[in-house]
This record gives C-alpha cells, sequence and structure tokens, in this order.
C-alpha cells in the first residue's frame, strides 16, 4: 500500500474521519465532560497532537533522508560508469572495444532501472544487470590475468566501483521507513482525531473533515517521498543520462 501513496491519501482520511466521528459519537452517548474535566483533556489532547506532529516530522526527516541517499547513489553510480568507461583506453584494444560495449548496454539498463515502474520489468531488468556484470568482470578479469600490470590494475578498480555502486544503489531503495514507524504515526493519528471529535462543543461533517484532511496530506506526502517508484517525487537518472549521452551516444549520433 506504501507503494501507492493515492491510496494512503485516501484510506488515511477514510479511518481518521471516522475516528473523529466515533469520538463524538462517544461524547454524545455515553460520556459527558464536566468543566475541569474538559479543561483536563484539553491538556490531554495538546499533548497527543504535539506527539503526532513529532512522528509526523522524524517520518518525513526519514523519508527525505533516504531520498537524498538514492539521489546521491545515482549520481555516485554514473560516475563510476563514466570514469571506467575512460579507463576501458587502459586495457589492450580488443578488451577494451568488449568493455565499452558492455558497458553502453549496462549503462541503458541502470537508466530503465529508474525510469520503470512495471515491477515485471524490473524482474527482467535485474536479470540483465547481472548477465551484464558478470561479463564486465570476465573482460576486466582476463585483461588483468593477460598483462598484470599497474596500468590494468586501474582499470580492475574502476570496475570494481561500477558493481559496487549498483549494490548500494539496490540497498538505498530497499531502504524505506520501517513499518512499525508507519503503524506507530497511524495509531497516533487515529487517537487524536479520536480525542478531537470527542473534545468537540460542536458537531458536523465539515468539522470533523480539517483535521483528517491535513494528516492524510501528511501521510500521502511521505509516502511519496519514501516510494522510489510509486510517487511524484522520484530520482530521475540525470547524471546517468548525460554519461550516456556524453560517452556512449547512439550510433545515429
Amino acid at each position: 500500500m506504501f507503494d501507492v501513496p493515492y491510496i494512503v491519501f485516501l484510506v488515511s482520511f477514510v479511518v481518521l474521519w471516522c475516528a473523529a466521528y466515533l469520538g463524538d459519537y462517544a461524547h454524545k452517548n455515553f460520556l459527558v465532560l464536566k468543566g475541569d474535566e474538559r479543561e483536563d483533556f484539553g491538556e490531554v489532547l495538546a499533548a497527543s497532537l504535539t506527539l503526532l506532529g513529532l512522528l509526523i516530522g522524524f517520518s518525513f526527516s526519514m523519508a527525505v533522508t533516504r531520498y537524498d541517499l538514492r539521489k546521491n547513489y545515482e549520481e555516485a553510480e554514473a560516475n563510476a560508469i563514466g570514469t571506467e568507461y575512460v579507463r576501458a583506453d587502459l586495457l589492450p584494444a580488443p578488451d577494451a572495444a568488449k568493455l565499452r560495449e558492455l558497458l553502453k548496454k549496462y549503462l541503458d539498463q541502470r537508466i530503465l532501472f529508474y525510469e520503470t515502474r512495471d515491477s515485471g520489468q524490473i524482474l527482467q531488468i535485474d536479470a540483465e544487470t547481472a548477465y551484464l556484470q558478470a561479463g564486465l568482470w570476465s573482460v576486466a578479469k582476463n585483461a588483468a590475468n593477460a598483462q598484470p600490470t599497474p596500468v590494468v590494475a586501474l582499470a580492475v578498480a574502476g570496475m570494481n566501483d561500477v558493481l559496487n555502486s549498483q549494490g548500494f544503489t539496490q540497498a538505498a531503495w530497499w531502504n524505506r521507513i520501517p513499518a512499525a514507524a508507519w503503524v506507530l504515526m497511524g495509531a497516533v493519528g487515529v487517537c487524536c482525531n479520536w480525542l478531537l471529535g470527542f473534545h468537540a462543543r460542536r458537531s458536523g461533517v465539515l468539522l470533523f473533515v480539517f483535521s483528517p484532511l491535513l494528516l492524510s496530506i501528511a501521510f500521502f506526502l511521505i509516502a511519496d517521498i519514501d516510494s522510489p517508484r510509486g510517487g511524484m517525487i522520484r530520482v530521475w537518472p540525470q547524471n546517468l543520462v548525460n554519461v550516456a549521452q556524453i560517452w556512449a551516444p547512439p550510433a545515429s549520433q
């Protein structure tokens, strides 16, 4: 569900609005607050809203940190591929040609990894990426075995950076806000809206829409930033595309 922020917004709004309505219903039919009790209850409500605000801020910070991490690794991956494309000149001519050809195909797959939203295509991209990585390492390894010189070792080290950068990128895309944090934030939000409905002096449909709407927008924004593929705010492979245009342009160019 958290990969589709619109569902997060819709579910959050409905649940939070129902919580506020149930709080008002309980106040009218089961419990009546007196003057002193209402003041004490107001303090509990204020403390609960403060806690909810802190949880939302903490979750938003977690989502932004993970988003920045994905951006940084995209830049690092582009730099690693571009550097290795240049270092291919350090290998013998046949190996350099093979390496560049494989790097072009590998770069295309890395760009597709960022652009696609289809889960089925992701599996194909992962399989093709693993196949190309094996081919790239095989070329670098064979060149190093044939000519074990410091110059060739530099190209092999660059290939190691290419492979490592893809692993770091994948780990960053798997690093999401824990489900327990979502459950805690949602539970506190439900409790706060129930308390708001219970504490309200007057009731009405519009009266209980404002708070659920604001919280749902906050949850939507957090889910959108935290979702690598499902949200509107995504990491686009600008650096990888730039590398493709500079070092590995299409044949027509």
